[in-house]
């Protein structure tokens, strides 16, 4: 059954945008009476019927509300350095919203290759993601921020720094506890810099290994997001 990402339900009947009933009716071909499912990335999951196939307003009907559908035991926050090829962040944010992810935050280091992205176009990575993997609820992707600024911020009850400096670290098989947040920060290719690893030591960041292996970004990120998924099951 097709999906519709749809952010805005608040009544038993809904117009997809136009862009969106372009698609459902002259590419779908969906009809009068047609079936189709729509998430609002806050929990929501609805099934419809087409009431009105009209390809720059289609109305459709809801039948059914599903809340909280889908929902974690836990909150992720991942915190991840920015790729210098813009193909590989959209590949973790694709798979990680697919995986179960509930925020991320693009990380601005020391080392950082790439600082300006275009957070448009990765949300429109991440909804379709949601779609495609049938997620109610859509990530919160947040505006790029500076390393420094970021560790002032950070609130959440469980905070982990995975980097490869040879150092005591553990692991998060070691530290997870159920229903809790979490969130993990992962550096640019180059790692974190020394200074900043003592920073989010000082700002109560526990060092954490993610294996034996160096990963790129992306998979350290992926790693820790399948890590603390599966830990919380």
């Amino acid at each position: 059954m097709h999906i519709f990402y749809t952010p805005d339900v608040v009544s038993d009947t809904y117009n997809l945008n136009e862009e969106e009933s372009k698609h459902c009716i002259k590419v779908l071909r969906l009809q009068q009476g047609s079936e189709l499912q729509l998430v609002d990335g806050k929990g929501g999951f609805y099934e419809a019927v087409i009431q009105d196939p009209h390809p720059k307003r289609t109305t459709l009907k809801i039948v059914k509300v599903v809340r909280n559908y889908g929902k974690r035991n836990h909150y992720l926050h991942i915190a991840v350095a920015p790729t210098k090829n813009i193909e590989r962040i959209e590949w973790f944010l694709e798979k990680a919203t697919e995986i179960g992810i509930d925020e991320i935050t693009p990380l601005i280091c020391d080392r950082s290759e790439r600082k300006d992205l275009k957070i448009d176009r990765l949300n429109k990575v991440i909804t379709s993601a949601v779609k495609q993997s049938i997620k109610a609820y859509h990530p919160k992707l947040n505006e790029p921020q500076r390393f420094k600024d970021f560790l002032g911020a950070a609130s959440k009850s469980h905070k982990y720094i995975a980097h490869c400096i040879e150092s005591e670290k553990t692991t998060l098989k070691h530290e997870i506890e159920l229903n809790s947040d979490y969130l993990v920060i992962i550096g640019p290719e180059g790692d974190f810099t020394p200074l900043e690893v003592k920073e989010a030591l000082n700002a109560d960041f526990i060092p954490i290994s993610l294996g034996n292996s160096r990963l790129r970004t992306e998979t350290a990120a992926l790693e820790a997001c399948f890590e603390i998924n599966f830990l919380n099951r």
